[in-house]
């Protein structure tokens, strides 16, 4: 077991939730999950695995993360940010107490975790999907989350990172009319992080480099290309370049609905905004 404590936010995650909490218990100290008032079994099935349950009207995943650090009062070296819909695999898990273990006194204050994606059931290796990477453990005190609507990332005030070798899986049980709602709810938080950049002068100056880098193409190169246009670029980036082709089916679905449906529908609701709501 290490030093750690992992906290998981929720919405009625009953079909994903024992599987996620399966996954770190053995490596856990403490598991919290900041639920936001789910309508399912999420919370009994979390009380039922061992986990610290506490509710929290839902802003955005940087608010209720926020109030998730709070809330736990934090006694463990470490703390670990995990999705519902995503878990931990035996080797990963093994590595990550490693880590966490041999690091304890280091500069190292950060483990960046790569995931695996499946989607309708099959695991996307192409398309710029795999791995998925994302900077989830930080030593308390040293890690801060930036205060998006979306696409937000830990930070690290001070330190320096490392990467787990193994992968771990983002496999999210539910359907398309899911996703489909979540992701037209993300498109209205992108929006206003997009409106939002527009006054910026400083953009990310302490993410890591991988994610600075995928910000400063995001709204410095991505943005300036006209409505319709980036959202085509974007299609054939990801399922003619990066090979996304080879993933079959599932994988032209999951390019269509990125490009042609999400990151169209932010841009229609930019359109939307400038023509109809800014006035």
């Amino acid at each position: 077991m290490s030093n750690l404590t992992t906290i998981i936010l929720t919405h009625n995650e009953e079909l994903n939730i024992e599987e996620c909490i399966k996954s770190v218990m053995r490596i856990s100290q403490r598991i919290v999950v900041i639920d936001s008032f789910s309508n399912d079994k999420t919370v009994e099935i979390a009380r039922k695995m061992g986990a610290e349950v506490f509710q929290n009207k839902w802003i955005n995943y940087a608010k209720q993360f926020k109030y998730g650090l709070e809330r736990a009062c934090i006694e463990t070296k470490w703390v670990f940010r995990l999705d519902a819909d995503e878990r931990l695999t035996k080797e990963s898990s093994i590595e990550l107490e490693r880590l966490c273990n041999e690091n304890e006194d280091t500069d190292v204050n950060g483990i960046i975790v790569r995931f695996e994606v499946n989607f309708l059931g099959r695991k996307l290796r192409h398309g710029g999907i795999y791995p998925f990477k994302k900077l989830l453990v930080f030593k308390y005190g040293y890690g801060d989350i930036e205060d998006r609507n979306m696409d937000e990332h830990i930070v690290l005030t001070e330190g320096r990172t490392v990467e787990l070798e193994n992968d771990s899986l983002h496999y999210d049980y539910k359907d398309l009319n899911f996703w489909i709602d979540k992701h037209n709810k993300y498109s209205s938080r992108e929006v206003q992080d997009y409106l939002e950049s527009l006054s910026e002068k400083n953009d990310g100056p302490k993410l890591d480099k991988s994610a600075k880098i995928k910000r400063i193409i995001k709204f410095k190169i991505y943005y300036k290309l006209p409505i319709g246009l980036r959202a085509l670029l974007y299609f054939v980036y990801r399922y003619f370049i990066k090979l996304g082709f080879l993933d079959g089916k599932e994988g032209l679905i999951f390019a269509v609905l990125q490009a042609f449906w999400y990151r169209f529908l932010v841009d229609s609701k930019i359109f939307e905004y400038n023509k109809l709501l800014k006035r």
